[in-house]
């Protein structure tokens, strides 16, 4: 795991490689639990018999699920110490380039593609190039520009 023991730390940082998660399952619960909280029951991913006869022979993980579980895998690859807050400022790029069939292990892996002093240097605002792999898939279920920010 990369720490940061402050904020000033992450400028210099940029371009790196910060690690790479272990391994997480996407079972068929975490799927249906994230069809319930956010009411998308489509069938290719809540009804395993009809996925089962469908495009991708099994149910597949939403995407905003597969995107939904950065904070877990990213917590593994780095942390940020002695600040006051950290705020989710959004994304600026998401493509799912793969299906997540449910029973898949999944990790990420995050480069620090750019730091940048704000809020009158109150605060650094990150870029990380988050790449979430699928165990033995070629292609990644996920590449996202995750943009966060450090308040001191």
């Amino acid at each position: 795991m990369r720490v940061f023991h402050s904020i000033d730390e992450l400028v210099p940082a940029v371009g790196t490689e910060l690690g790479t998660s272990d391994w997480l399952m996407v079972d068929q619960e975490r799927v249906d639990t994230f069809a319930d909280a956010t009411g998308d029951h489509q069938w290719i991913h809540v009804d395993p018999q009809r996925a089962a006869e469908g495009p991708f022979g099994g149910t597949i993980a939403h995407g905003y699920l597969t995107l939904s579980l950065l904070p877990p895998l990213l917590r593994q690859v780095y942390r940020v110490e002695g600040g006051s807050m950290t705020v989710n400022y959004g994304l600026n790029r998401v493509r799912f380039s793969s299906p997540l069939r449910v029973g898949s292990r999944i990790r990420g892996t995050a480069r620090l593609a750019s730091a940048t002093s704000v809020s009158n240097g109150l605060a650094v605002q990150v870029e990380l190039e988050v790449t979430i792999e699928v165990e033995g898939v070629e292609k990644p279920a996920c590449v996202a520009t995750s943009v966060i920010r450090y308040f001191a």
